[in-house]
């Protein structure tokens, strides 16, 4: 653990680490203000490369964000490699168990859609006289 601070310095490095909060906040916000049209709209990244990239720059300030109040305020960089280790690898974990649910869900949504066009399909009548269906052999007269 790292040497003891006053109780100033410790103040002074806990508004540094909300000014650095602030300021991801606040770009973060101007990003997402500018990608949706509201600043320029003319300017609107909903689709190909501009869309993924704002997508990327909306996980990485998350990451960056939660990454700073984990090792930080929650005073994880100032403790043992394992004590870390042992809080922040499951974490990967509930990432990879987000990722999967996301895909899950994808695979319900198109199933739904898939069923619902089935539900919505003509269903045309067999013509009359024909058998349909599995016919017992010995059982039709002709």
């Amino acid at each position: 653990m790292a040497g003891h601070q006053t109780y100033e310095e410790q103040k002074a490095l806990v508004f540094r680490g909300l000014m650095i909060l602030g300021a991801v906040t606040i770009v973060e916000v101007a990003v997402a203000l500018l990608a949706k049209g509201h600043v320029v709209p003319s300017i609107r990244f909903t689709e190909g490369f501009g869309h993924y990239l704002y997508m990327m720059l909306m996980i990485g300030f998350s990451i960056f964000k939660a990454y700073f109040i984990v090792f930080y305020f929650m005073h994880m960089a100032y403790e043992v490699r394992g004590l870390a280790l042992s809080v922040l690898l499951p974490t990967t974990l509930l990432i990879w168990a987000i990722i999967a649910f996301f895909q899950e869900g994808s695979s319900w949504g198109a199933r739904r859609e898939q069923i619902k066009e089935k539900n919505e399909e003509a269903v045309r009548p067999a013509p009359a006289g024909k058998p349909q269906g599995y016919v017992i052999p010995g059982t039709m007269k002709g």
